[in-house]
């Protein structure tokens, strides 16, 4: 058990400072299964979430006297991945990377027998992450703290350092983006989209197909205070 489970976020920042070699620690287990999960969505890549998160935690250990105390530290520790989340995603669409041809193929012919067809559900919880990458890194970030994690518009403002009716706006114009993509998911494939979705978030589909929260997807691994995990 933790020596200092029970003692509060700010508590243990304080603690940090003033050279607790735990307390980091203790405050990164407390709340790294969420931030991985923001970031996952964020991103949408195992490898690059998994980074970003490192990179964040590093950070905030070493500027942890930057805290004012404005926000809760969770908020603080949120903002710290998420900017790192669009970090990589800018870098990212700066410098695409091209796939290499596969040079062991000599034909056509698949090297190994076709996949069964994906499962419907599956299929659609695809379709809707892939309508999620596919939005602006500004509206996806906003969807992902606000829909997808349940955040409230308020407090995906603070993390984001934003107005609030500037995280509305993102969240209005990236559900009619993804109601676009994810129309025919409504209905019959053939069938035009009847009517909005009328689920919290705005995208019934969003938020039917896509988990949400640290179970939605197998946690970051333990790993410390982060100072050592590169």
């Amino acid at each position: 058990m933790d020596p200092q489970g029970g003692a509060s976020d700010a508590d243990l920042l304080r603690a940090h400072l003033d050279g607790d070699a735990q307390a980091f620690a203790v405050l990164v287990r407390r709340h790294r299964d969420r931030l991985w999960a923001v970031a996952l969505r964020t991103i949408g890549d195992r490898e690059e979430a998994a980074d970003a998160v490192q990179d964040a935690l590093l950070s905030a250990h070493r500027n942890a006297a930057r805290f004012r105390g404005d926000s809760a530290v969770t908020t603080w520790l949120h903002r710290i991945v998420v900017n790192a989340c669009l970090d990589r995603i800018r870098r990212r669409q700066a410098h695409p990377t091209v796939p290499l041809p596969d040079g062991n193929r000599t034909d056509d012919r698949p090297s190994a027998p076709e996949p069964a067809a994906p499962a419907p559900d599956h299929d659609a919880a695809l379709m809707v992450r892939q309508a999620l990458a596919a939005l602006p890194a500004e509206q996806r970030a906003a969807i992902v703290l606000v829909d997808v994690q349940g955040y409230p518009v308020a407090e995906a403002a603070e993390i984001l350092g934003v107005a609030e009716g500037t995280i509305k706006s993102r969240c209005a114009r990236g559900r009619a983006r993804m109601a676009l993509t994810l129309g025919g998911l409504r209905g019959d494939a053939g069938d035009p989209p009847s009517g909005p979705a009328h689920a919290p978030g705005g995208n019934q589909q969003a938020a039917q197909t896509v988990p949400s929260g640290p179970a939605a997807e197998q946690p970051l691994p333990a790993s410390g205070d982060g100072r050592d995990e590169r």
